[in-house]
């Protein structure tokens, strides 16, 4: 999910944003910015998030439990990861094995499902908030299976089939730490402030790796790669003031003896990725964000 959002007068026609158009650079072209997911749970609390215990998982899913017995997590609430619309709130029956099944429609392509919900409690074509409550966590599921309680958890995009579009969670601008990790919920915790959704390995693709990286002034932070497999590394610039509104920011990329890369203008999470392949060679790297900059000297030479 490689893309920014650009401020441009000539796509407010065709997209009818409000001036902002998408510049895409992945097969998810429709799909706008990711929201600002957080953990589906209340401010604060811990819990533990499990990808690969479940033979009905296909791709990104993530079934939360945090207690240390089966049924210790039955009743808990359940909130929103973002706001939006309730576009399902319904026992699935037969249909599949979800039960108790909240969708949550946020716009721009993207939505999330609740799933074995002991409880519902929002109605369908309610407009929910980010860390209302929605329901609560439970067990249910199609006649006969027989499940311990927990929340199913996934996120998917409207650009492709299923399994295709289901999608890495991200919490708190953080990717989830597949196949299983602990999260802390900053859901509507005070001072959670606007954190930007994207993170650098994203940005630069699969396969990269931060090798360095520079605070830009109190606005964003430079950040370098390296891919080990095609010796190119990358550059962008991701900010960190501003996130979500369009303001002026850069990435460059100087291969010793080569012309340098730069990727700028008024975009509202990062700019770049800027690649090229160094192998052997010095490079030089940086960015900008409004009038703060950062230039390195010509370095990592291996």
């Amino acid at each position: 999910m490689r893309f920014r959002r650009v401020l441009t007068a000539a796509a407010t026609a065709l997209l009818g944003m409000a001036g902002l158009a998408i510049t895409a650079t992945s097969a998810e072209a429709a799909v706008g910015p990711r929201p600002n997911f957080q953990l589906p749970f209340p401010c604060n609390q811990v819990w533990n998030g499990d990808n690969d215990n479940s033979s009905a998982h296909r791709a990104y899913e993530i079934d939360f439990n945090r207690g240390g017995s089966a049924g210790a997590d039955l009743g808990d609430t359940v909130v929103a990861a973002a706001a939006g619309k309730v576009v399902i709130s319904a026992h699935q029956g037969s249909e599949n094995g979800f039960g108790n099944l909240v969708k949550i429609d946020h716009g721009g392509g993207w939505s999330t499902y609740y799933a074995h919900l002991k409880v519902r409690s929002v109605a369908l074509n309610a407009q929910v908030a980010q860390g209302q409550k929605i329901g609560e966590v439970g067990n249910t599921s199609k006649p006969g299976n027989n499940i311990s309680p927990h929340l199913h958890y996934e996120v998917r995009t409207n650009d492709s089939s299923w399994p295709s579009n289901i999608k890495p969670a991200y919490f708190n601008g953080v990717k989830f730490g597949y196949p299983n990790a602990n999260v802390t919920s900053k859901n509507t915790c005070s001072g959670n402030g606007n954190p930007n959704p994207y993170d650098a390995v994203e940005v630069c693709g699969d396969g990269y790796k931060v090798i360095d990286s520079q605070a830009v002034g109190s606005a964003a932070t430079a950040y370098l790669l390296y891919n080990a497999t095609n010796k190119n590394n990358c550059v962008t610039t991701i900010k960190s003031a501003s996130v979500g509104t369009g303001s002026a920011v850069s990435a460059f990329l100087e291969v010793q003896g080569s012309a340098r890369k730069t990727d700028s203008g008024s975009f509202e999470y990062y700019a770049g990725p800027v690649s090229a392949a160094a192998g052997a060679k010095c490079v030089r790297w940086g960015g900008s964000a409004g009038s703060a900059s950062y230039e390195s000297p010509f370095e990592h030479c291996t």
